[in-house]
């Protein structure tokens, strides 16, 4: 047959029929491999996998209570949902007794979840919408009303009840999600078949868990075409090894700068790529950069200490930069949980007289977890307790458990939407570098999770003065040199608040702190190229209430690491000849990066 002789009409139906037949027939196939993997499902702690009852049973009784004081508000509640739900069914009927095959008005506000445009025009996903946002409505607002229950139980009522509303989305479930039945029935099938491989891989990977790949695996390599600037691992133990970077200028800054990056995650964040690499950027400012890359710990580290990542990574790291440049003293940086630590080494150097460093940079670091935000619904004894049994067990904090975790403070984002994508719609992950990264993870050693977890934001041991290094107390107000933090707007793990009481609690008479808008990375990993994100500044001491602070200051538009970058200059002594990297033991971004440990 020529391509200009049309088939028999009847020839693509068939056609089709076959390709929907053979696409079911993988999908039985697919669905043996998919019970096999979920018989891998190795046993973790319960407490792991959500809130122990007792959130729901405080909201259940705190309901009750509310009933019995105030049972007109109850009543009201009711009678409101009752009423929006009815006019909502008699609209949606009287459209339809016209004989007009179209959705009633809809008043709700844009949901960016429901953007295919049959959720507005088509009679019954609109009414599936419509009726969901006014479920979601009315339970939002019997939980908020709820007086009796303490503002640290209320968030977390508020926050699994949130999660549990979001987990009901009709866009959630394939007989509901037109996206994902139109792409079904153009595919004749295919679009299922995939999306089911991908779900099937996903827990193939990870040991009969479900967590969905965000980002192409094979897209991206550190060394090749992420984490690229030139530079040399000059130290390396057993915690981490230290990173020089080759000099861009003729002339560097006299005092060298040591970043610590956070062992929760690998380093390579702030060095993506040259467009938006904050270590590439640094280099060509003039300074001789020296950054940390973390061991990826097995269960042989189960014994290590947050007391060893003090010793053996940051005193360690400062002691060979020193030696390696022929400097006194160092300006330091840490980003997160490496900030929280950096302080923690800072108040014991200044207690044992050391005057190595010269100033401190904080990127979205928390040291008062009096109010840890939103992060704190993981933080009671209920999960804390199962972390304690599960690593007891392991030896490690499995990089799973973390990733899980902080992906469910933004669940629409990087839980559903994206398995939207891929298990409804079988699409194949996309070649983003900063998702990459996020499922890069890393383990965290058992007795060093625990310790932060308990010592450091459960008791707010270092705000009280009463956490211990080496033995002895260190408090905020033992940290004296120049500082400067970064927190960030709209920070899910570090929020600006809480950086902003830690930073105002320190003894230092030098204080600068900048916030950026954005969130824990993009507003870090803000280049000034982009002009994306501008940030916010203050004369005024860093002191009262972090409200009054903002209401004050100044917004600039633009990235803050200019501004960043004339404080750091400002401390870092005249320009000498730069500095090159000797004595090698392995070429940039160095082996720890890329190393799986054994479980």
């Amino acid at each position: 047959m020529t391509t200009e002789e049309k088939p028999p009409a009847n020839d693509d139906g068939e056609a089709r029929l076959a390709r929907l037949n053979a696409n079911l027939a993988k999908v039985e196939e697919l669905s043996k491999r998919l019970t096999t993997a979920l018989t891998q499902r190795r046993h973790v702690d319960p407490a792991l996998h959500g809130p122990a009852p007792d959130v729901y049973m405080k909201a259940a009784a705190a309901y009750f209570a509310e009933m019995v004081s105030n049972p007109a508000k109850v009543v009201e509640h009711q009678v409101n949902y009752w009423g929006k739900t009815l006019k909502h069914y008699v609209e949606a009927q009287q459209v339809l007794a016209k004989g007009e095959f179209k959705a009633p008005p809809d008043p709700n506000p844009r949901d960016r979840r429901f953007q295919n445009p049959l959720w507005e025009t088509h009679p019954f996903f609109n009414y599936l919408k419509q009726q969901y946002q006014l479920n979601a409505e009315a339970i939002s607002n019997a939980v908020g009303d709820m007086e009796s229950l303490d503002p640290a139980d209320r968030q977390r009522v508020e926050y699994f009840t949130r999660q549990i509303v979001d987990m009901f989305s009709p866009t959630n479930f394939l007989g509901t999600n037109p996206d994902a039945l139109e792409k079904a029935v153009e595919t004749d099938g295919e679009s299922l078949v995939q999306g089911l491989e991908n779900l099937v891989r996903d827990i193939e990977t990870n040991q009969g868990d479900l967590l969905v790949t965000l980002a192409d695996r094979e897209a991206f390599h550190v060394g090749q075409n992420l984490a690229t600037t030139p530079g040399a691992v000059v130290y390396r133990n057993r915690m981490m090894e230290l990173i020089q970077y080759e000099p861009t200028t003729e002339k560097v800054h006299k005092t060298p700068l040591l970043i610590f990056p956070p062992w929760i995650n690998k380093f390579y964040i702030m060095d993506l790529k040259p467009a938006n690499s904050l270590i590439k950027w640094i280099v060509d400012q003039g300074f001789t950069l020296f950054v940390v890359s973390w061991v990826n710990p097995d269960a042989s580290y189960a014994g290590t200490t947050m007391d060893d990542y003090i010793r053996d990574g940051y005193i360690r790291a400062m002691a060979e930069v020193r030696r390696i440049t022929g400097e006194k003293q160092i300006n330091a940086t840490g980003y997160c949980i490496a900030g929280t630590t950096l302080g923690l080494t800072l108040a014991h150097l200044q207690k044992a007289g050391d005057e190595s460093v010269k100033s401190a940079t904080f990127f979205t670091t928390l040291t008062d977890f009096s109010d840890p935000g939103e992060v704190g619904v993981f933080l009671n004894d209920d999960f804390v307790d199962g972390i304690e049994r599960q690593t007891a067990q392991d030896g490690i904090l499995s990089k799973f458990f973390m990733s899980r975790t902080f992906s469910f403070l933004r669940s629409n984002d990087l839980i559903y939407t994206p398995a939207i994508k891929s298990y409804m719609l079988g699409e194949a992950p996309p070649a983003f570098d900063l998702l990459y990264w996020n499922g890069d993870g890393t383990n965290l050693p058992a007795s060093m999770a625990v310790e932060y977890l308990r010592g450091l934001c459960q008791k707010d041991g270092f705000a009280k003065g009463e956490y211990q290094v080496f033995g002895s107390p260190v408090s905020l107000d033992d940290i004296k040199l120049p500082i400067c933090a970064i927190a960030c707007e709209t920070d899910h793990i570090a929020h600006w608040r809480g950086s902003f009481n830690g930073v105002k609690q320190m003894g230092s008479k030098d204080k600068t702190f900048i916030l950026s808008e954005s969130g824990h990375i993009a507003g870090i990993i803000n280049p000034p190229s982009k002009d994306k994100y501008g940030h916010y500044t203050n004369d005024a001491p860093v002191a009262g209430e972090p409200e009054a602070w903002l209401k004050s200051a100044t917004f600039h538009k633009g990235s803050w690491w200019p501004r960043w970058a004339e404080w750091l200059k400002a401390r870092s002594g005249p320009m000498v000849k730069a500095r090159i990297p000797v004595d090698s033991l392995a070429t940039a971004p160095g082996t720890y990066v890329t190393a799986t440990p054994e479980l």
